[in-house]
Parts: C-alpha cells; sequence; structure tokens
C-alpha cells in the first residue's frame, strides 16, 4: 500500500462537478478520496501544486498504437509514455493493427501488451467489419466481452449503407458505440488534400468536404433510423458539423470529434510548407471557413471532444512525393500544448471546456472511467502549467513518430505531470 499523496494548492477543474477553484486533492488506494481547501493529512506525502492547474486525466479517443503488426511505427510502450507526456492518462487503440483487432484474440493480445509495457490506460477499439474491409460484421459479443469499448473500421470509411446499418443494429445489442470514418470513397478517390483554390494552384487533385459531409448525413439518419450510438471521427467540414448539429436538435444518438490540426490550420499551409507531406492527412486540412465552423462547433457543443488521431509513420511513408506519402501526423505530445496556445489563451474556448472536451465528454461518449475528480473516481490527474513555454522538437518526442507540421513552433501551456491510478506516468524534466 501506497502512502496518500496530498496534491496542494492547485487550480482544480472539474467540469463534471462545476468546479474551479485552489483547492487539495487527496488521492488514496489509486482513486480520488476528497478535495477541499487547505486539508491536513497526517502520513501523506505532500507534493505543492501551487500555480498550476489540476484537471481528471485527459482521454485521446482516437490513438494508433500500431502493435501488433507495425512495430517499426510505433509501439504500445513508446505509445502510451508518449501519451502520458502529452498529458493523457488514456487511450483508445484504433483496430487498424496486423492482423486488424477484429477478433477477441487479438482484443487481448493488446491488453496483455499494454498491461506488460504501458504506462498509461488502454482501451482496444474493435474493428466494424471483419479485416475492415466493409462487408461481413465482426463478433461483437466477443470484442465487447474481451475488452473493446468501441467498433470502428477507423481509416476505411463504411462504403455501404446497409452493412452500417447492421452495424449500427448489432452494436446496439452490446451498448458498443459505431465510429466511423466518415468519407464517399467514390468521390474522394484517395485525393491528397482538400479540393479547392490551393490544390488547383498547386496541382494536386482534391477531396471536397462534400465526400464527408455526404457520410456524416448518413450515419445521422440511419442513427437516427436504429437507435444506434454513431460517434463521427475527426469533423474536418463546416457541413459536417452542421449535419451533426441538426441531429443531436432532433435527439438522434450522435456524437463527434475534432482534432487539433484540423482546429489550427488550413489547407494553405500546404502551399506554405513547400509540399511538406507533414500537412498530409485524411480527412484533409480544410478550408478557413471549415475551421471557423469547427470552432464554432467547439463553442456550443456540437463536437463533443477532441481527439489527436495520432498516426505515427516511418521516415520512408512520408519522405516521398506529396501524392505517395502516407496520411496522417503524430499528435499525442503536440494536442495539449496547441489547444492551451491556440484555443484558450485567444479566448476562443475557456480552461473548463477544453477540460471537458479531453476529459468529461471522452469519458461519457464511450463509457469510461474517470473524466472526474470526484471522490471514489480513479486517481488519474492531469497537471498543466498555463506560463509554461515550450518549442516543439520532434527529436525529443517519445513517440517513435516525428511526423509533425508543428516542428519548431513556440506553444505557451503543457503538461507537467500525469499520474495513472495515483502513480506519476510522466514529470517534467524527469
Amino acid at each position: 500500500m501506497s502512502r496518500p499523496l496530498l496534491l496542494k494548492g492547485g487550480r482544480v477543474v472539474d467540469p463534471a462537478r462545476g468546479t474551479d477553484g485552489v483547492l487539495d486533492l487527496l488521492l488514496e488506494d489509486g482513486r480520488v478520496a476528497r478535495s477541499g481547501a487547505r486539508l491536513r493529512v497526517p502520513g501523506a506525502e505532500v507534493r505543492d501544486v501551487s500555480g498550476l492547474v489540476v484537471c481528471p486525466g485527459f482521454i485521446d479517443l482516437h490513438t494508433h498504437l500500431r502493435e501488433p503488426g507495425r512495430e517499426d511505427k510505433e509501439t504500445i510502450a513508446t505509445g502510451t509514455r508518449a501519451a502520458a507526456a502529452g498529458g493523457f492518462t488514456a487511450v483508445c487503440a484504433m483496430p487498424n493493427t496486423e492482423p486488424v483487432n477484429d477478433h477477441a484474440g487479438i482484443t487481448r493480445e493488446v491488453l496483455e501488451r499494454a498491461r506488460a509495457d504501458g504506462v498509461v490506460r488502454v482501451y482496444p477499439i474493435g474493428a466494424i467489419s471483419k479485416g475492415s474491409r466493409g462487408e461481413e460484421l465482426a463478433e461483437y459479443g466477443d470484442l465487447r466481452e474481451a475488452g473493446c469499448v468501441a467498433v470502428s473500421d477507423d481509416g476505411r470509411p463504411v462504403a455501404s449503407a446497409r452493412v452500417m446499418r447492421r452495424a449500427l443494429e448489432y452494436a446496439r445489442a452490446f451498448d458498443l458505440t459505431v465510429i466511423d470514418h466518415c468519407e464517399e470513397p467514390t468521390l474522394s478517390h484517395g485525393a491528397p488534400m482538400n479540393e479547392g483554390a490551393v490544390a488547383t494552384l498547386l496541382g494536386l487533385r482534391g477531396a471536397p468536404a462534400a465526400a464527408e459531409a455526404m457520410a456524416v448525413e448518413r450515419d445521422v439518419l440511419l442513427a437516427e433510423l436504429t437507435g444506434g450510438k454513431v460517434h463521427i471521427a475527426h469533423a474536418s467540414a463546416a457541413l459536417s458539423v452542421d449535419a451533426v448539429r441538426r441531429g443531436k436538435a432532433r435527439g438522434v444518438r450522435v456524437t463527434a470529434e475534432a482534432t487539433p490540426h484540423h482546429l489550427v490550420l488550413t489547407d494553405e499551409v500546404v502551399r506554405s510548407s513547400e509540399y511538406d507531406t507533414s500537412t498530409k492527412m485524411n480527412p484533409p486540412l480544410r478550408s478557413e471557413a471549415d475551421r471557423q465552423a469547427l470552432i464554432q462547433g467547439l463553442r456550443d457543443g456540437t463536437i463533443d471532444c477532441i481527439a489527436t488521431d495520432h498516426a505515427p509513420h516511418t521516415v520512408d511513408d512520408k519522405k516521398v512525393e506529396y501524392d505517395l506519402a502516407a496520411f496522417g501526423i503524430v499528435g499525442l505530445e503536440t494536442a495539449v500544448a496547441l489547444c492551451l496556445d491556440r484555443l484558450v489563451a485567444p479566448g476562443l474556448i475557456t480552461l473548463p471546456r477544453l477540460v471537458e472536451l479531453l476529459s468529461t465528454r471522452p469519458a461519457a461518449v464511450l463509457g469510461l472511467p474517470g473524466g472526474t475528480l470526484a471522490p471514489g473516481a480513479p486517481a488519474d490527474v492531469t497537471v498543466l502549467d498555463l506560463s509554461r513555454r515550450q518549442k516543439v522538437d520532434p527529436a525529443r518526442f517519445l513517440s517513435k513518430g516525428r511526423n509533425t507540421p508543428f516542428g519548431g513552433w513556440t506553444l505557451k501551456g503543457a503538461p507537467v505531470m500525469t499520474m495513472v491510478g495515483g502513480r506519476v506516468a510522466w514529470r517534467q524534466g524527469r
């Protein structure tokens, strides 16, 4: 039994309880024991966090850990260490492993490796369909029993409306959420960037925002038809935000996430970076109007969560022509700092709203433990220093991936300590 830990004098921000004030927080036996002003706990280890912000641990709903099968890109060990360094106490592992996590055996393997090598909590997401081919549904009951918290075919959109309808119906029987990468593939046709003036100027094929929004509209309608729960992965377009907003107004069980890169960057960066392949992701970076719509979605509650879509690749995957480069960027170690610097600091959203987007709502969307510092909750804690300035240096990432468009950026505000179950998983300078 470890000694109780008392975090003293921090600004405790817990949107689930409406808490935002200077308090002490007592952690004991892996749980939150209590909080209050000027607590005295004989025998407790005391850690002074005055001047810092104490939050319920951040949860990333969209992480690619690559293991098993692509350990050259990332492993559970490196990915979870990157998550801890980025302020995340839990990550949801997407199923695009090799082999695909479409049956209980792979799920159990992921969890076994996470127990052995991981430093944060890992929640596997199973595949919607066998092999993520969009044809025959996987066995959701087995996946749920083995430990999956949702189902998704991840970067492979479910093209068939019939298959998506059956997935929502089948998942509902096991209280699972269906997470969809929304894309009409015959319209986007593998294009490397957003369709628009910038793509025309650069001579690159473009994927229209409508290719995403059409699939979002379809999924909202199918969730309404079936009563199932659908979560829209990495929404990037104004039309998609509008579809989710209208669905929520009708009472549809739809939620949505946005990524920091879609909230901060636009397709213009492809031109200004001179075809830097770290700006290539799917969905692609969109227009300024789309970016503003995403921010409004954060503000009015249409978008429930901020997720990283952490997608590590090898140098060889990215050091090729723009058309041929792999889609995706790493995000676990930059997401929180980007949000503090580019969303909270300029007043686009409040700090409590950011904590809600990174912790409270992700926990609620998938029914995960955490998301609050209420007594009895897991002692998963993220500590932030809003005044800390740091330059993004990909060479120092704990992730194996270095593919980021934010290298060299100086950001104000950063995680300085991450605790999982009352134990320090990462601390600045350690």
